[in-house]
Formats: structure tokens, sequence, C-alpha cells
């Protein structure tokens, strides 16, 4: 499970090669990029939850209740059940300090899913997810409140991702330039458009370089110029030696950002290739 004890990587192979993982390829470098050891394995992994929902209604039609009351019975009288969905299926891969994965699928395939489990949110149901390092999913490690000031989101939010005070002070600047809010960082939260929380969010998250860091849909949000310093953020983690998984269904991003892509189909792992041709397949299978 994400977050495991560091010990127990002395009995895990990371020198990972195509036979370790079926089908996994070998990870290809991009922009000249260095790919180092394994930042993470993915084994088997299942995830199963289970939805409690309302089936048909059972009318309350015994007894002497007055019309009024019959009919407030009546009103909440349902046959609750539980669907259980098998949300990701045997998925097996390999990621690599300074690659930039992207995973593509169809609505409802699973992908945010397992950005969840590899994050450590969402416990296994089956197989298990080890991560060397920190592990940072965009928009939950920075969690923003909307009674508080963005300046006070900040605060918390670097705090969370392992600052100290100075370092969140330090970078406070950069933070508010990079999201591009100006004065509303010192008005509530509440009073800020979709757009500015998401540009916020991705700001905080990537204060703090992680050894993994997981963005779920965030360049879908702001200008050509915020993109253009999201893109540049990426490739500034990967630098580090970081790992990077963008969730995208902009064909054009994950071509553009990820040396790789996962493409997952019904919580199947499909094809994990280069980005180029996995998105190509993946597109085809689209006008089908």
């Amino acid at each position: 499970m994400a977050g495991t004890d560091p010990r127990a990587f002395d009995e895990i192979d990371f020198e990972a090669d195509d036979t370790d993982v079926p089908g996994g390829p070998e990870p290809v470098a991009h922009d000249d990029a260095t790919i180092g050891p394994p930042s993470l394995i993915v084994d088997d992994l299942h995830i199963r939850y289970r939805i409690i929902g309302s089936g048909k209604r059972q009318a309350v039609t015994d007894g002497p209740a007055p019309g009024r009351v019959r009919r407030l019975l009546n009103r909440g009288g349902q046959h609750v059940g539980t669907t259980e969905v098998h949300a990701v299926r045997g998925v097996s891969f390999v990621a690599h300090h300074g690659e930039s994965i992207g995973i593509v699928g169809r609505n409802g395939a699973g992908k945010s899913t397992l950005l969840r489990a590899i994050a450590g949110l969402i416990p296994p149901s089956q197989g298990t997810v080890y991560v060397r390092g920190t592990s940072s999913l965009l928009g939950v490690n920075a969690a923003l409140m909307g009674q508080l000031s963005g300046e006070r989101n900040i605060m918390l939010g670097g705090l969370a991702l392992g600052l100290t005070p100075d370092q969140v002070r330090a970078r406070f600047e950069e933070i508010v330039e990079f999201a591009g809010i100006g004065d509303f960082v010192y008005m509530p939260m509440k009073a800020y458009s979709s757009g500015m929380a998401a540009r916020l969010r991705f700001a905080i998250s990537t204060a703090a370089i992680p050894d993994v860091l997981m963005i779920d849909e965030a360049l879908a949000t702001g200008d050509a110029e915020f993109r253009a310093r999201s893109s540049a953020k990426i490739r500034e983690v990967k630098e580090h030696a970081g790992t990077v998984f963008l969730v995208s269904h902009s064909n054009k991003a994950i071509t553009q950002m990820c040396d790789r892509a996962v493409w997952i189909e019904k919580g199947v792992l499909v094809m994990d290739g280069p980005s180029d041709e996995v998105v190509a397949a993946y597109a085809k299978s689209l006008k089908r």
C-alpha cells in the first residue's frame, strides 16, 4: 500500500525489467531526461468498492394510519441495496524517477481511482502499491478550506506537504505569482472562482517537489499562460529526478508533456508504452 515502510524496499527487486511486469515496455527517455531507478511499483492492483443505492419503493399499506401519515411513510419507504464496483482490475506497471507518464481512458475507466490508490487514499482490495519517497495527488494533499483566506490555505497546504513555516513563507510570493491570483490571496477562498481555486491548488501542491506527483485534469483549468507555467513545473519535477503522472482527456497534452502513457479501459491496463504510440492507439479506438 502507498506509504509503505521504506524498509520493505529491502525485499523488493527495484532493478525491474520487461520480464518483471508482463507487457511492460522499457522506459523511454524524453528531452534528454535521465531515467533513474524505480520510484513506484504497482503489482496486480485491484480496487473494489460498494455503492449504497436505492431500489424499488416499498409502499406502506398495512394498518389504520391516516392518509397524510401514510404518504410520509411511503415517501421514505425504499429498499436500500449495495452494488459492488470493480474499478481497477489487475493493473501492474513500474514507474521510474525522471519519467512523466500520462494516463488515458474514457470516463469511468478507473484513471482517478488508480491515482488515489497510488496516493494511499484508497486501500487495495488485492495487490500492492510500493512508493519510494513521498507522493502528492494534486488537489488532495493541498486541500483548500473555503472559509479561510488563500494566505492561510497556502500555509496549511505547505505544512501538509512537509514544509516548515519558514519554508512556506519563503515560497509565498512564488506560489501567489504562479497561481496568478494577486491580492485575492488575502480574501476567503469561497470568494474565488473555480479556476482561481484550481490554480492555487496546483501552486500549493508543487511548492514542495515530491518524489511522485499526480495531476488529475488540473491543466484543463486556466489560460495558455498558466498551462505553460504548469508544463514548466512538470519539467522541473522531472529534472529533480521525480516522477509525474498526468490524467487528461487532452491527447495533445499527453503527447507533449509525457514520455510514456498508460491506457486504462474498464479498470484494465490495455497498453503501456511511448506516449505517441499509446495515444494514437487510444484515439483510433475512440473512432471505432
